[in-house]
């Protein structure tokens, strides 16, 4: 592709005072609204790019989810909204690009994609730096169906002004993911205290502690719950659920540092006993990468990951089942009915697993919203509109979730889908879904996070413990947010 800045659409909007895509350098619209005018100078800015006008016979290059692709979703997307718009000449098409392409770099070099697919984290970094346009969001069809909550992850405020870089499609938190038919046969009688037909280790961390345990010491070679205990994204919740938090002020002050916040310590007790009943493979990915192999073939009972992926869980069970003899629709059926997808079990408020009978708390997790966002390097920013509205529909944002098992941002959707998809919504809305922060300054958690998690996964395999205590736990959950602090304001 062509280097994609349109020379007039950015002379009008220069003219204007204004810029091409969000950002916090120059004050967007500042300049723009007269005195009475009942139109914002955010609504300008879109109304001058977005001008409702479709371009016609171009196409549009559209950066989709690699499970999307995989699972045919986004094929189905494409040729619904190909359909539609043929008499316009519109033609969206995938951009065949990495999922995780750098929009910073290859955008202003005419490399990147015109609508791309990404957590609000990712996007909102993009618009920051004014690679993306603020976009006209009210005058979509999904607007009023999305929650608050939602849309303030793709909001930027800029000299009193709000601006909004991104449409959500999807919740992504942690869920627990286990085997129904890897329970104890009597489960009943010794896993369901509370009569309710749940098991016990799934609606506490304590029981999965003791329920781990004992699956071990029956078969050395099998295992309760298994998670690489260095993945900091679902690490924080068991911070979180004990009152840390990311950044302060709602996430927008990054001098304000809160992993070691409130009784943080818990949080890493917790994870600390967690790794004790698993194997030396939870301090790498070595877990993380072969989850879905290793909950098939029964080596694991339960682990965490998002909603996008329990299409592949399923489908590895499915195979395992058919290696087993079953037959293809024998296998389907037995994995839609074994493989669960639920809350995260509820958390000891002293932090202590191997407490009896403990005060429990929810569990909180960190979340995103995955959304769409149009690159302000598209030469056809009104027909990228329309496909995000288009994608965004009642209609597709459905068929996402039932073919991919996503949980939708669209409440509309949620409440019809049920189950999981309606509890992961409703978790956002009550605030146990903390979602990443929508600054760039958020990139710089991950490594001495992960740094400080290596480390507590490894002092349960040592004679000599680094963390035997809350002050030394205390101790190295400042020391991880002081690297923070030092990667933000230090060393950028």
């Amino acid at each position: 592709m062509k280097k994609r800045i349109i020379s007039t659409i950015l002379a009008v909007i220069a003219a204007a005072g204004c810029i091409a895509g969000c950002g916090s350098k120059t004050d967007i619209g500042s300049k723009a609204t007269p005195a009475g005018s009942a139109q914002s100078a955010a609504e300008k800015t879109e109304d001058r790019i977005f001008n409702g006008e479709l371009e016609k016979n171009v196409t549009i290059q559209v950066l989709e989810n690699d499970t999307a692709i995989s699972k045919g979703y986004f094929e189905e997307l494409i040729n619904a909204f190909n359909e539609k718009y043929k008499d316009y000449g519109i033609k969206a098409v995938d951009a065949n690009m990495d999922q995780y392409l750098d929009l910073a770099k290859d955008g202003p070099d005419g490399y990147g994609p015109d609508v791309l697919y990404q957590a609000n984290d990712v996007i909102m970094q993009y618009a920051e730096d004014k690679h993306t346009y603020p976009l006209p969001v009210s005058k979509l069809e999904c607007y009023k169906e999305i929650p608050e909550e939602a849309w303030k992850a793709y909001e930027v405020e800029i000299s009193g002004q709000k601006y909004t870089c991104g449409v959500p499609v999807n919740v992504q938190s942690a869920r627990l993911f286990y085997r129904k038919d890897l329970l104890p046969k009597a489960w009943k009688k010794k896993w369901d205290k509370n009569g309710d037909d749940i098991p016990d280790m799934v609606e506490s961390w304590n029981d999965m502690y003791r329920f781990s345990i004992e699956r071990h010491n029956e078969n050395s070679k099998q295992y309760g719950y298994m998670k690489s205990l260095n993945d900091m994204y679902f690490a924080s919740g068991f911070l979180f659920s004990y009152g840390a938090y990311i950044f302060g002020n709602n996430n927008t002050d990054p001098s304000d540092i809160g992993f070691a916040a409130g009784d943080a310590v818990n949080g890493v007790r917790v994870l600390s006993g967690l790794a004790s009943v698993m194997n030396e493979d939870c301090i790498d990915d070595t877990i993380t990468t072969n989850a879905y192999s290793k909950l098939a073939d029964g080596t694991y009972f339960a682990t965490i990951s998002t909603p996008d992926v329990y299409s592949t869980f399923y489908d590895e069970l499915i195979n395992a089942y058919e290696s087993a003899g079953d037959s293809k629709e024998e296998a389907e059926k037995k994995a839609g009915e074994n493989l669960v997808m639920t809350d995260l079990p509820k958390l000891p408020k002293s932090g202590d697993l191997t407490e009896e009978n403990p005060e429990l708390i929810d569990s909180k997790a960190m979340g995103g919203i995955n959304g769409y966002a149009v690159s302000a390097y598209t030469k056809c920013p009104n027909a990228c509109l329309a496909f995000v509205d288009f994608a965004t529909s009642f209609e597709m944002v459905s068929k996402r979730s039932w073919m991919l098992g996503v949980a939708p941002a669209r409440e509309d959707v949620a409440k019809t889908a049920g189950g999981t998809a309606e509890e992961l919504f409703s978790s956002m809305k009550a605030g146990d879904v903390v979602l990443m922060p929508s600054i760039k300054e958020v990139g710089q958690i991950w490594t001495p996070g992960q740094t400080f998690l290596i480390d507590l996964a490894k002092d349960a395999f040592r004679d000599k413990k680094k963390y035997p205590d809350e002050a030394a736990i205390k101790s190295g959950l400042e020391k991880m947010c002081s690297q923070i602090h030092d990667a933000i304001f230090t060393l950028k």
